[in-house]
């Protein structure tokens, strides 16, 4: 489904139950948005794995030592970063949880180095939160001050301990 959005340059390329897909004309990157309000701390979706790799690669999330995953179903690979992040991937429980209250229309992000400890193809950050962190590269690179701000997969935790 195309639809073009107004004034916007954009266009929404799919809609399901509860987000969009809406492509950038001009950079033609890809995001993820609310379709309705999500309270903080609501289920927004269930998930699942989709495939298994033994390394990261841009479309994986960390759920081991050596396993990381695809997203099930496919169009959540459109969540892009934020350092001030509204949702959160909880890879023990497989589901998607609002980390504050998100409103229709509302880029859904999350905090990649939440649940990838040394990323695949790390990035300079470019949110424009206060807190950017810049430099995006995974768990293992942020102070340890830091990551503890942000909520964690159960594995990020696992190794932070190992770390310390």
């Amino acid at each position: 489904m195309i639809h073009t959005a107004s004034k916007n340059a954009t266009v929404i390329l799919s809609v399901y139950s509860f987000v969009e897909v809406i492509e950038d004309c001009i950079t033609k990157q890809k995001s993820l948005h609310a379709v309705m309000p999500f309270k903080k701390g609501a289920l927004i979706s269930k998930f699942s794995a989709g495939d298994f790799y033994d390394a990261p690669n841009y479309l994986t999330v960390q759920t081991g030592t050596h396993q990381h995953i695809t997203l099930d179903p496919a169009f959540l690979q459109y969540s892009n970063h934020s350092c001030s992040p509204n949702i959160f991937f909880d890879t023990a429980a497989m589901e998607i949880i609002a980390l504050r209250d998100i409103e229709p229309s509302e880029e859904l992000c999350f905090f990649y180095p939440s649940a990838e400890w040394d990323m695949a193809q790390p990035f300079i950050c470019y949110c424009g939160s206060r807190n950017c962190l810049q430099n995006i590269r995974g768990a293992k690179y942020v102070a340890i001050n830091i990551i503890h701000s942000y909520r964690l997969t159960y594995f990020i935790e696992e190794q932070l301990k190992k770390a310390l």
